[in-house]
């Protein structure tokens, strides 16, 4: 299971958010932890796809980056551990830089459970810095 887990987050950062999109099941429950404008407790893959929308909208150029994994459990339960390196430049040209980890259930091989939290004091100053300065955005489709 990490050898798929590697390779999907290696597409994600290449910019692929499909490859994480094409593993979550119809069921999937999905948060983002944060009062950000990327904050979300949004169901199944459509507003999961939309989360993805919203993050390269508010932070185009930031690449999430595998750092570890560690995975175990049985097929039908099984849990994944994710460190990621985030890492891009700003709209002003200042560098965002920023961890974040993930937890996520899998149900043969589909994600039904995927919650990360990222340092969000980094990432609001990012999204102030952002010419829009963005808020708190509404949830998309599937909350």
């Amino acid at each position: 299971m990490r050898s798929v887990v590697r390779r999907t987050w290696r597409r994600v950062n290449a910019g692929d958010y499909e490859a994480a999109v094409s593993m979550a099941s119809p069921d999937l429950r999905f948060r983002f932890v944060g009062d950000t404008a990327l904050g979300a407790d949004v169901r199944g893959p459509e507003a999961f796809r939309a989360w993805f929308a919203r993050f390269t909208e508010h932070l185009p150029g930031v690449r999430l980056k595998l750092v570890d994994v560690v995975a175990g459990g049985w097929p039908w339960n099984t849990k994944v551990a994710v460190r990621l390196q985030v890492a891009g430049t700003l709209e002003d040209g200042t560098p965002y830089r920023n961890i974040a980890m993930q937890w996520v259930t899998l149900r043969w091989g589909r994600m039904v459970d995927d919650i990360v939290v990222e340092d969000t004091l980094k990432l609001d100053a990012a999204l102030r810095r952002q010419p829009h300065r963005l808020s708190a955005a509404p949830q998309p489709p599937g909350v």
